[in-house]
């Protein structure tokens, strides 16, 4: 491995490791260890998956309905308002505003998108 690709992964870790002191981490991994410890929380996570693989089962076989989607947007929205999953969403958004503006901050000097275009090539 050349020096310089040593220097830049040395560099990315520091990055990563700057990420993970920020206010905006520390908040995420917070609100993400509440849900993980909150049983109502779980309960609702876990009805809200069984009703997602139970509309898609529905929809492969040619049987879904309105009444699959909306029992599905119902348990969401339960979920979506509990305390604990609301303050989790929204320091979600938060860190992924602040990793956005970090891949921007790096993509911009090298006039790629490597967070939207990874792996990708040759868009039109």
């Amino acid at each position: 491995m050349s020096t310089t690709t040593t220097h830049l992964e040395e560099l990315g870790t520091e990055l990563g490791e700057a990420i993970a002191e920020t206010p905006a981490y520390e908040r995420f991994e917070e609100a993400k260890e509440a849900v993980e410890n909150d049983p109502d929380a779980q309960e609702r996570i876990a009805e809200v998956e069984r009703l997602r693989d139970e509309f898609v089962a529905a929809r492969e076989s040619g049987q879904a309905t309105q009444e699959h989607v909306q029992k599905l947007q119902r348990a969401q929205n339960d979920l979506h308002s509990m305390p604990v999953m609301e303050e989790y969403l929204n320091a979600q958004e938060a860190l992924q505003s602040q990793l956005e503006d970090v891949n921007r901050a790096i993509s911009e000097p090298l006039a790629v998108d490597f967070g939207g275009e990874a792996g990708g090539c040759c868009h039109d």
